[in-house]
């Protein structure tokens, strides 16, 4: 795994993040204690903040490309893809595309799902950041590596608000960097 020093003023913000995360028990199921971000959207300032460094963390990387996963990563990839200035594309459940599609089945804990690209969105060589809020088990994440690896980029990159390092996520992220505000 990649790593890089947190940019400047990285440790306020992840204090700010987490004191405005809800947390919400038993959502969307008994036992589970969700993390809300919509406190963070709620506060102008630091949801800027948010993408702002969500941007500069990927600067260095010469990215080409956001990709943000339906649908709270649409939230945080498409003004981190405008502070780029590199196009936004979104990762999408099936049959919400109009346009010709690549499609990535994955697994999930009782049975599977799936994400679907535009087969045009990046081409041959794109530089790839993957933008998304919480990263869980990792495999939405890691589908969405092998939809932009069909698609003919390549995944520099991942950006998450939240990382439940507890669920052990980035074991199937491996060989891209992987960058989270905060971690719980």
């Amino acid at each position: 795994m990649i790593t890089r020093p947190l940019p400047e003023g990285r440790e306020t913000l992840a204090h700010d993040v987490r004191a405005a995360i809800r947390d919400v028990a038993d959502f969307p199921k008994p036992g589970v204690v969700f993390k809300d971000i919509t406190p963070v959207l709620s506060d102008a300032s630091l949801f800027a903040r948010v993408t702002e460094s969500q941007a500069a963390a990927a600067t260095a990387m010469h990215v080409t490309h956001v990709v943000a996963i339906e649908s709270r990563g649409f939230i945080f990839g498409a003004p981190v893809a405008q502070a780029l200035g590199v196009p936004f594309v979104p990762v999408r459940k099936p049959g919400k595309l109009p346009h010709r599609r690549v499609r990535e089945e994955y697994t999930l804990e009782y049975g599977t799902d799936a994400l679907e690209m535009h087969e045009d969105a990046l081409g041959v060589g794109a530089r790839v950041l993957v933008v998304d809020d919480v990263l869980a088990t990792g495999g939405t994440a890691a589908a969405t590596r092998r939809l932009v690896e069909r698609a003919g980029g390549v995944v520099v990159a991942f950006s998450f608000v939240i990382d439940l390092t507890f669920l052990h996520g980035r074991q199937l992220l491996v060989g891209a960097s992987v960058d989270a505000i905060v971690e719980y």
